[in-house]
């Protein structure tokens, strides 16, 4: 369908559209006009995706004297692709209506794992070890070496690309990951390379947060975009805690001694150097002295480093003297990682400012704060002098140089944490420097300061008025969204108490009492005797998970459970949890149907969907609030109240109540779909906990559900299973329209239809 907005024609490539799709093109088309900033929450299973890619596509070509470059930022290699697969049907309905004018170049990008087909790199069983094994054939100088010697390998995909040289280009069209390796093997071109080469020329661009919000990558990928850029945040609830992993850096004994070994092989390489190529350590020692940009003029391909982050000030000045002779670096990094090998061996708990820490360095081994500022580009510059490609072997020495080259950088936002144990296992010595960024917004402020507009959404982002503080920033459009529909297909309930009136919850004093445990299982074990297909169960952390599971086995609790559905758990490792979906998926395609045990912040809370059959039931056991004696916790939760008054008991419940929400949302991916959600705590039932739930999942929470047993909810799950059996008009009851036709939308905004929001 196509239709306007003010001075906007939306190209729409479906006949109908929801309500909230149109409202939420009309705040983003606002923000869009303003060229500012905005935060918009839309509910979970309400086409999102295909809203955004629309209006913001049918503006930029509105308005074909004003291009607009779309970066749009996923979390996960999954979500990055349904984007792109929307926007390929997007893209072909506006080719359809507008002809070759409405071609637009858009693609994905990924890391060297995700896009690399070259079978000898791709068979390496991480992600490091593919960017290695990569570098290993495609660094200047290996390629350099293998025109005198055949023998040496080099990579074909990427010599045929460097060759192809300008031709080495993609036509328009909108390219997936797949479609992206599927080009390059045509073509037998590097896909990486050619999509990192063609990001500059895209009009969208789809990849992972880190891309815009990790200073080890931004300043590769994207320093070429513009200040006209439009940034979506797709499911952005987590964006701050993503921000300060960006800049958070931990420190072991593991990783000094790694750290040695770096040194002493480097110290190796400059003594051969020495003997047999004494001009290159000169040639970087000149360029150093003339304060030269050291990846000025290098091949993308030896690149991988750069912070954008740092003050403009600081990256024009020149490389302190005392660094730059390569002999000299390495003597600083010794005497830095002596010294943080003497502040690891403590028995107490340290905590303090960068300031202090940096005068520490300065006192006991002579660092100041400028040569601890550049760490980081000067082994940079080093690395790449004495031709390293193998870059996993030298993470240590890399953590080292990032830990100082933030210390020497930030004076506020960050404290240093010197734990000699996990307190949680004091038993167990493992002594920890931890680097802990507190301030989300010293991350997204440069994306903010650089970019006229960037959207921040998702369908979790209550209370939505706690992220401009938490980021620091004044959005011009700030809007929540409530879900029309035409049933009330998703059903929440309150449970307080199990069928023997004892209460249930996670609070640290009962979360291990007996009768809760029991009160949980027989809540599971009610519901999977009546709901169909797919449960899935969230816990609170996978310590309480293993508690709770081995309590029910020791009860037999799980014994009975399964004889009504299988049963499977999500672990740690990523391989186990994905192979444990797999088969969940199959035991409800063919109707056995099954349990899925979770963790709230794990993998599955995060990015997979239990929509149909896969999840009509989701229990969330317990209210997941962080650890809450975390040191790191602690210190941030004092820098938010002292910096943007932020109580303490506000943000962790905020915080809790997203991870619950998130959890809950899996299970309802479209209106046709249906499920429900038990919120099993007590505290629930508490309004100023409540409150904190997105408003599409309380607008349907009745009060009748806010204090149920467990023989209340199971009969509620039955009456609400009966009233999804029933057939149902889809496309709105009477007077409630909640599937808009383009006749809708014309009444509508010329104000003679009557519709209900």
């Amino acid at each position: 369908m196509k239709f306007q907005i003010e001075d906007v024609t939306v190209y729409f490539p479906y006949d109908n559209i929801y309500p909230e799709q149109y409202s939420y093109m009309v705040e983003l088309k606002r923000a869009l006009d303003a060229k500012g900033h905005c935060l918009l929450e839309m509910p979970t299973g309400t086409g999102k995706t295909i809203a955004l890619l629309s209006l913001i596509t049918s503006y930029v070509l509105s308005k074909p004297s004003n291009p607009v470059k779309l970066l749009y930022c996923t979390r996960t290699v999954h979500e990055m692709e349904k984007t792109l697969a929307e926007l390929k049907l997007l893209h072909n309905y506006q080719v359809k209506h507008l002809g070759p004018s409405a071609r637009i170049l858009a693609l994905g990008l990924s890391s060297r794992k995700n896009l690399c087909v070259n079978p000898s790199v791709l068979s390496a069983e991480n992600r490091d070890s593919v960017d290695a094994g990569c570098r290993k054939l495609t660094a200047s100088w290996v390629r350099t070496m293998a025109i005198e010697n055949p023998n040496i390998p080099t990579c074909e995909f990427f010599e045929n690309y460097e060759k192809a040289a300008s031709d080495a280009v993609l036509p328009p069209g909108v390219y997936t990951l797949q479609d992206l390796r599927a080009f390059g093997k045509a073509k037998g071109w590097c896909p990486y390379f050619l999509a990192r080469h063609m990001v500059q020329f895209a009009n969208v661009v789809v990849y992972s947060y880190q891309y815009l919000l990790d200073p080890k990558v931004a300043g590769i990928i994207s320093k070429e975009m513009q200040r006209e850029c439009v940034v979506v945040f797709d499911e952005a609830h987590n964006i701050d805690n993503v921000c300060i992993e960006a800049l958070s850096v931990s420190v072991r004994m593991q990783t000094l001694e790694g750290a040695t070994r770096n040194l002493n092989r480097m110290s190796q390489e400059i003594e051969r150097l020495k003997a047999t190529d004494a001009g290159r350590l000169r040639a970087e020692y000149n360029r150093l002295v003339e304060g030269l940009a050291q990846r000025g003029n290098l091949p993308i391909s030896d690149t991988w480093f750069s912070n954008p982050t740092l003050p403009e000030d600081i990256l024009k000045e020149a490389v302190p003297g005392n660094i730059r002779r390569a002999e000299h670096f390495l003597s600083v990094l010794r005497r830095l990682v002596q010294y943080l090998r003497g502040r690891l061996q403590t028995e107490n708990v340290e905590k303090e400012g960068p300031v202090s820490f940096v005068a520490s360095v300065n006192a006991q081994v002579g660092i100041d704060q400028k040569m601890l500022r550049f760490c980081y580009d000067r082994l940079h510059s080093l690395m790449l002098t004495l031709e390293i490609t193998d870059t996993e072997d030298f993470l240590h020495i890399q953590a080292v140089c990032d830990m100082a080259t933030l210390v020497g950088t930030y004076t506020r936002g960050f404290s240093i944490i010197i734990e000699p144990f996990d307190e949680r296992m004091p038993h167990i010595p493992d002594p920890v420097l931890q680097l802990c960024c507190h301030d989300a917004s010293l991350v997204i402020k440069p994306v903010f300061e650089r970019f006229q507009s960037v959207v921040i959404t998702s369908g979790t982002l209550s209370p939505i008025d706690l992220y401009p503080r938490l980021l620091n920033f004044n959005p011009v459009v700030s809007r929540s969204f409530t879900m029309s529909l035409t049933r009330d297909c998703i059903c929440p309930m309150v449970l307080t108490r199990g069928s023997d009136q004892l209460p249930v919850s996670t609070k640290y004093e009962l979360r291990n009492d007996p009768g809760v445990e029991k009160n949980y299982g027989k809540l599971l074990l009610e519901m999977v005797s009546v709901v169909p297909d797919g449960v899935v169960c969230f816990f609170v952390s996978y310590s309480y998970m293993d508690a709770i599971v081995n309590s029910w086995h020791e009860s037999g609790i799980l014994k009975e459970i399964m004889q009504h559905k299988l049963v499977f758990i999500e672990t740690k490792d990523v391989v186990e949890t994905t192979l444990a979906l797999d088969n969940y998926r199959r035991a409800c395609d063919c109707g056995r149907g099954a349990v899925f045990f979770s963790v709230a912040r794990g993998k599955v809370a995060e990015g997979i969907d239990f929509d149909r059959h896969y999840g009509r039931l989701v229990i969330m056991f317990g209210i997941p609030f962080q650890y809450t004696l975390s040191r790191i916790l602690l210190a941030r939760l004092e820098y938010l109240r002292e910096t943007f008054q932020i109580k303490e008991g506000d943000f962790l419940t905020f915080d809790a109540l997203r991870q619950a929400a998130q959890c809950v949302g899996r299970v309802i991916r479209s209106k046709a779909d249906y499920g429900m959600m038990i919120f099993a705590d007590k505290r629930y039932s508490r309004h100023d906990k409540r409150s904190k739930l997105p408003g599409w999942i309380l607008s349907h929470l009745r009060d009748a559900h806010l204090n149920l047993s467990t023989d209340m909810a199971l009969h509620i799950a039955k009456e609400f299973l009966r009233r999804m059996a029933q057939p149902y008009d889809k496309t709105g009851a009477v007077g409630k329209k909640t599937l808009l036709s383009q006749e809708d939308l014309e009444k509508m905004v010329n104000g003679a239809g009557d519709m209900m929001f």
